[in-house]
């Protein structure tokens, strides 16, 4: 089974997200938003599809990455996250909470073995209109 297909985010708290994101855009040319921002690519083995890849920050009080006390959290993007889960329990690795199911993909969190939190986020099939037939 496939697990891990790539990066889907990189997120951090800061003391100052807007300033970071200021800083960054910049001194580092990325065109971020309140959100940070999102790196649109193609896949490589079939370009008709879609796919991102986010930077964010966050507050350095969110409790968003609870319950992992480290300043920071990875998205991986995976296929199957049903079926992972699975496996992942089976495994004894710590599932932080439910699926959940968004109009962008389904999400859940798990934890590392030193406590790091872990986003898994199985996204929709994004296809290019302009690349499908009729």
């Amino acid at each position: 089974m496939k697990k891990v297909t790539g990066l889907g985010g990189v997120f951090f708290k800061s003391d100052n997200p807007k300033a970071m994101n200021e800083w960054y855009a910049k001194n580092l040319g990325l065109p971020t938003s309140d959100y940070g921002t999102t790196f649109e690519w193609r896949e490589v083995d079939d370009p008709s599809k879609k796919g991102s890849t986010t930077w964010s920050t966050f507050s350095k009080d969110s409790t968003y990455f609870h319950p992992s006390t480290q300043p920071f959290m990875i998205n991986y993007r995976v296929e199957n996250i049903v079926a992972l889960v699975d496996e992942l329990k089976k495994e004894n690795v710590t599932i932080v909470d439910e699926i959940a199911e968004y109009d962008y993909g389904k999400f859940v969190h798990i934890l590392d073995p030193e406590g790091n939190i872990i986003e898994l986020w199985e996204p929709k099939d994004d296809v290019d209109s302009d690349s499908e037939t009729a």
